[in-house]
């Protein structure tokens, strides 16, 4: 079964940012060394606990420090910036390390105050669907494209794009664009998660046409995971997860990713308790034999190619506990 990895760079209690970017480093390599297809970086802002503020920074890094492992952006939220600098970037990557890039966008355009700051320049800002145009274009030089200069370098292979999203339309047009797709379990509580899933992937099989980019359609779907071989343990990770993802103040309440001992010691009010309740179908949790096999399960309910799961729980040994559990009970190599 095809798994892969999405960070976030976690900044867990008594760490610091430094500490969690050099274990995100350990991390892909963990993942590399356990026959996980890739790993990427998500992209968030002024939130504190996460020091993925900079995906294609930290690729560079990751990219360094590993041998074989496609390195990805999961994702570059491409309405803050300009298509044909995103494109150049990931070119200069891809130059540098020729078949490991991955592109993954999205349109998360987060809090006001993150709006505010990463705000383009100009009188008109172009709809989301002309950026992903604009980056197709740049890609591939397109000449049906809107491009009139070149994004260099010029290389012989190009960098993977992916298309993240959890509707339907932006399926099609992950399809008629010819690229590939993610669709997100995790961003949002909802009860018919999977089926919308279902929906959007068998609409981006239905729709696919072959580019330049890709040949054949290949889909993805992404959720968080907490998970250990002991059930106990598996609940006491899900309930940092569960604390986290109640998302007070906008992500920054929590300085650091709450830790178990922090979880276990928080008052849960009734009205937290019911907003944990609804974002537990965010994620897959339980002993690590139950979470794998229900990986499987959505795997072909879903009829995806690949599986991209987020360890979101506190404790670099914890993160690479998670990976090794799955990848003996999912045959990730």
């Amino acid at each position: 079964m095809k798994v892969s990895v999405l960070d976030y760079a976690v900044i867990d209690e008594g760490e610091t940012a430094s500490q969690a970017l050099a274990h995100t480093i350990q991390l892909a390599q963990k993942a590399e060394a356990l026959g996980y297809q890739r790993f990427w970086m998500a992209e968030h802002h002024n939130v504190p606990a996460f020091a993925s503020s900079s995906p294609e920074v930290i690729m560079m890094q990751l990219l360094n420090h590993t041998q074989r492992i496609r390195i990805g952006s999961g994702g570059i939220m491409l309405p803050h910036y300009s298509p044909y600098k995103v494109v150049e970037n990931f070119k200069v990557m891809e130059a540098y390390f020729p078949g490991r890039i991955d592109l993954g966008v999205g349109n998360n355009m987060g809090t006001p105050v993150v709006r505010k700051a990463l705000e383009r320049a100009g009188d008109k800002i172009p709809s989301y669907e002309e950026d992903l145009r604009q980056v197709y274009d740049y890609l591939t030089q397109s000449e049906d494209g809107q491009t009139k200069i070149l994004a260099n370098p010029q290389v012989e292979d190009l960098p993977a794009m992916w298309l993240l999203s959890t509707s339907v339309r932006r399926a099609k047009w992950a399809a008629e664009a010819g690229c590939a797709y993610v669709y997100g379990i995790f961003p949002y509580a909802r009860e018919d998660a999977l089926e919308v899933g279902r929906q959007a992937i068998a609409t981006y099989r239905k729709y696919f046409k072959a580019s330049q980019l890709l040949e054949e359609p290949k889909a993805m779907f992404s959720a968080f995971v907490a998970t250990a071989d002991q059930e106990e343990e598996a609940e006491d990770l899900t309930r940092s997860l569960d604390l986290w993802l109640l998302g007070q103040d906008q992500f920054s309440y929590y300085q650091r990713m709450p830790s178990v001992k922090t979880a276990k010691t928080t008052e849960i009010t009734s009205q937290m308790a019911e907003k944990i309740k609804s974002n537990r179908s965010r994620m897959l949790h339980g002993k690590a034999s139950q979470v794998a096999s229900q990986l499987k399960d959505w795997i072909e309910y879903l009829d995806a190619d690949e599986a991209l799961i987020m360890p979101l729980v506190p404790g670099i040994d914890k993160r690479m506990q998670t990976l090794e559990l799955l990848a003996r009970y999912l045959g990730t190599k």
